[in-house]
């Protein structure tokens, strides 16, 4: 059995070709149990989970990426999110009265998909594609495609226990890679066709060396160190604060001469936040009363 909630990157010696693997356990566990999801669901959200900290690997700065699938079928929203860090969350919307044993098509209907990249510092980016593909994998290579222009194959599964993924790049002008200029102009049909004749079972139970040695034993491949990856959330009383400022005082103030206080859940971890007409007064004036 593989060690699980590790993510490793890959490349292809001399050559623009890049890759990246992950596997979860723990981590997807522990999210996956933030809710009573069905088994589809549970399952989507691994994949989603899986791609996230595959996508943000291509960032080149600190901060998040989110996938987040809406839809008009019965999972309502799926969001994932991984940072810089490889610290991961995610949650699902649904209803459960609907969900069944179905398709990623009939579960988000006609949908949409936006991938959300948040820098620590500077401006939000976010791109969004239609869902036209019949698996999570396929829409995330369309956006790679119209948004990136980087040819990707994206491969990702999830069980009851675990999710994993593989991911294939090929960059354009990549002459920075060691031997860039000997590329071999057929290495990445070649490769691309190899990553998709991987199994489930291989991609969830093998550990990165073995896989990648089963898949691409002709090829010189490098692999770099692990890297852990962990649940964990980044909700916090002062994040939660923002929120209610955002909100504005007025509403915050009606809140509370109907409540008496401002009672918040974070959707993702259910940590759970109070405030009373003295945070309100220090939010919104930076006085308080005592």
């Amino acid at each position: 059995m593989a060690s699980r909630d590790q993510f490793q990157r890959f490349i292809f010696e001399h050559s623009q070709v890049r890759g990246a693997w992950v596997q979860l356990g723990e981590s997807f566990r522990e999210i996956g149990s933030q809710a009573p999801y069905p088994d589809t669901v549970r399952g989507l959200m691994g994949e989603a989970l899986a791609a996230s900290i595959l996508m943000s690997s291509t960032l080149k700065f600190e901060g998040t990426l989110s996938i987040q699938a809406q839809g008009e079928g019965p999972l309502r929203t799926l969001m994932a999110e991984c940072s810089h860090d490889r610290y991961i969350r995610g949650l699902a919307r649904f209803d459960e009265h609907a969900v069944s044993e179905d398709s990623f098509h009939n579960l988000l209907g006609d949908g949409r998909m936006a991938i959300t990249i948040t820098p620590n510092k500077g401006s939000r980016y976010q791109g969004v594609v239609p869902r036209e593909q019949d698996t999570l994998g396929g829409c995330l290579e369309d956006y790679f495609d119209r948004s990136e222009q980087i040819p990707t194959s994206l491969l990702l599964f999830a069980d009851e226990h675990a999710a994993a993924g593989l991911m294939l790049q090929r960059l354009p002008g990549a002459t920075d890679l060691p031997g860039a200029s000997e590329e071999d102009d057929d290495l990445w049909d070649r490769v691309n066709h190899l990553a998709r004749t991987v199994e489930a079972s291989e991609l969830l139970e093998l550990d990165s060396e073995t896989l990648l040695h089963r898949l691409f034993h002709e090829e010189t491949v490098r692999l770099f160190d692990a890297e852990p990856v962990a649940f964990r959330c980044s909700c916090s009383r002062e994040r939660t604060l923002g929120a209610l400022e955002a909100i504005g005082s007025g509403e915050c103030y009606s809140i509370l001469e109907e409540q008496g206080s401002i009672e918040m859940d974070c959707q993702f971890c259910h940590a759970h936040y109070r405030f009373d007409r003295n945070d309100i007064d220090h939010l919104f004036t930076g006085h308080t009363l005592h």
